[in-house]
């Protein structure tokens, strides 16, 4: 396993956008014909990603894009407390995308999509950027920036801004 100081750069910044970009430009394929689409930032990183994804979306959007954050307790997942904004919308018939960094065991984004399904929604579909494919729970990725396999001992971490922006395996 490597330490801290061993991180290896798996995408740099230029990569990133580039992933982003395809991303977006999946997501208007996908949802050119609605009228609205609500994206759902895991907080954090995978809130980051949203707002930049949300960038290159607007560019060329014929639809209505918003941008709600949704913060998970990750030790506590049922008792975690949304914050206004996320309890004061509703998602009743409307599509839905919910956007995190990284997808490992799924358990972030299912705790996150129970929370969303309280309302009926019309549809509901996940975007990452890097996606380990070591799902624990029954949830999969939409649109991926990248899919890696790595052992369940390595770690993968987003830095977003600054110098050091970028995708790293510890």
């Amino acid at each position: 396993m490597t330490t801290a100081s061993e991180r290896i750069l798996i995408l740099g910044k230029e990569d990133i956008d580039l992933k982003i970009q395809r991303i977006a430009h999946q997501i208007h394929e996908i949802y050119h014909e609605e009228n609205e689409l609500i994206l759902v930032g895991i907080e954090g990183r995978g809130f980051e990603f949203a707002q930049r994804l949300m960038k290159f979306i607007s560019k060329f959007n014929s639809f209505e894009a918003k941008l709600v954050k949704i913060h998970i307790d990750k030790d506590a997942p049922h008792s975690t407390i949304l914050n206004k904004e996320f309890e004061a919308y509703s998602f009743k018939n409307k599509s839905v995308l919910l956007v995190d960094d990284v997808l490992n065991s799924g358990r972030t984004l299912t705790y996150a999509v129970a929370f969303i399904l309280k309302d009926s929604v019309k549809t509901l579909k996940t975007a990452i950027l890097v996606n380990r494919e070591h799902h624990s729970f029954p949830i999969t990725a939409d649109f991926v920036g990248l899919s890696l396999a790595t052992t369940m001992k390595e770690h993968i971490t987003v830095d977003f801004g600054g110098t050091s922006e970028g995708v790293y395996l510890l």
